[in-house]
């Protein structure tokens, strides 16, 4: 298991972030900012250790942030601090992992939806340049709606999914900000290459794979997989390290050849 170290960062808001940092500066390694999973409202550097893990083995240096959680700090205090860190990351990448490093964001979860957001955020203020996103099982879309989620045995009722939107998007005009909900984006063109990892039983799976019709119809490359059942997806994203995760390994490959091939996409004019 990659050597990990726990410290806390000044990003420039009111209070600094925990981090927790995987591996060693080392020459070719990429840079990934990380942000766990727990439908905004719960999740640690603890919870996000098994996929923070998986990027680090396959060859990454990992930033994963314990970013404000609702209903204490709703939209959009998480994206701020997700896109502060993101800077932070970016600015120190020399020292973290090497001169010039490509860097990355991903997230499982509600944290996918924090790496959509940042990385709407870097294009529109054409910063930090990024390498590339990585959403796993993203919760992108608040209405709850989609076959995926029916099918599931979650019913919006008792949804742990449906009270973390009402809690993060505390005000009706948040759900129409596409920092928010990535998703609801009118301009996806200009974002990074894109790995979207979803399963055949996630409850996310649908709102996933709308996500990725959009961003290629943007033009955004864009390497998409739907991992056979059963995942238990995105519960066991966020079990304790050292879980027994059947699908580790085909994500592990799939993180490791995107992390190989991207390249810095343009920054749009």
């Amino acid at each position: 298991m990659p050597a990990a170290t726990d410290s806390r960062i000044d990003v420039g808001l009111s209070a600094s972030l925990g981090v927790r940092i995987y591996g060693q500066r080392r020459a070719g390694a990429a840079l990934v900012v990380h942000f766990h999973g727990g439908a905004f409202v719960s999740g640690s550097l603890d919870s996000g250790a098994i996929v923070a893990t998986l990027l680090a083995e396959a060859g990454a240096v990992v930033v994963s942030v314990d970013y404000p959680l609702a209903p204490a700090n709703p939209f959009p205090a998480p994206v701020e601090a997700a896109y502060a860190a993101l800077q932070w990351a970016h600015r120190k990448r020399a020292r973290l992992a090497e001169q010039g490093a490509e860097v990355f964001v991903a997230g499982e979860e509600a944290g996918a939806n924090l790496a959509a957001a940042a990385a709407l955020m870097a294009r529109d203020r054409h910063m930090p340049p990024l390498a590339g996103q990585i959403l796993i099982s993203p919760m992108l879309d608040p209405c709850l709606g989609t076959a995926s989620l029916r099918r599931s045995n979650q019913g919006p009722a008792d949804c742990p999914l449906a009270t973390g939107w009402c809690k993060y998007l505390r005000e009706p005009a948040a759900a129409e900000h596409p920092y928010a909900i990535p998703s609801r984006s009118v301009r996806l063109a200009g974002l990074p290459p894109t790995l979207l990892l979803t399963a055949a039983d996630d409850p996310l799976r649908d709102e996933a794979l709308a996500y990725t019709r959009r961003l290629v119809g943007a033009g955004v490359p864009v390497s998409e997989l739907v991992l056979p059942a059963p995942t238990g997806w995105p519960c066991s994203l966020m079990e304790a390290a050292g879980a027994e995760s059947p699908w580790a390994e085909e994500v592990g490959i799939r993180l490791k050849a995107f992390l190989a091939q991207t390249t810095i996409a343009p920054t749009p004019e």
